[in-house]
């Protein structure tokens, strides 16, 4: 069994899950069960399939789990500039977290394509 929280993609990915909530929460509240339910399911499922991937006895399980949170990620990057475009962030908010999740993406790949290669 791993230690997920010493993986730094995964407390990146707990930090952007906070900013992602406190935006959230200025949105519209006709937003509610909409796109903040959405970009809030999606950020916690980043960091929550991280750790319940580290449970995982093989490197393949746990691979699975982190291509998981890569597709939640890119899917809240979608999430992200629909909020922009509807105005309920600004450009610097989107920017910001853009780049935040840029890097939990570029991590998430790079540990995937590590846990793959280990296997082969």
């Amino acid at each position: 069994m791993r230690n997920f929280r010493e993986f730094h993609v995964y407390q990146q990915s707990m930090q952007l899950c906070v900013e992602i909530y406190k935006l959230c929460a200025k949105f519209p509240s006709s937003e509610k069960y909409a796109l903040t339910n959405q970009m809030e399911r999606a950020v916690v499922s980043i960091s929550s399939n991280i750790s319940e991937g580290s449970s995982r006895a093989s490197d393949v399980e746990f691979a699975h789990f982190l291509e998981i949170a890569l597709g939640s990620a890119f899917e809240l990057e979608t999430q992200i500039k629909i909020a922009l475009f509807l105005s309920y962030i600004n450009e610097n908010e989107s920017n910001h977290l853009l780049e935040q999740l840029n890097i939990i993406q570029k991590g998430l790949g790079k540990f995937i394509n590590i846990l793959k290669n280990q296997t082969k």
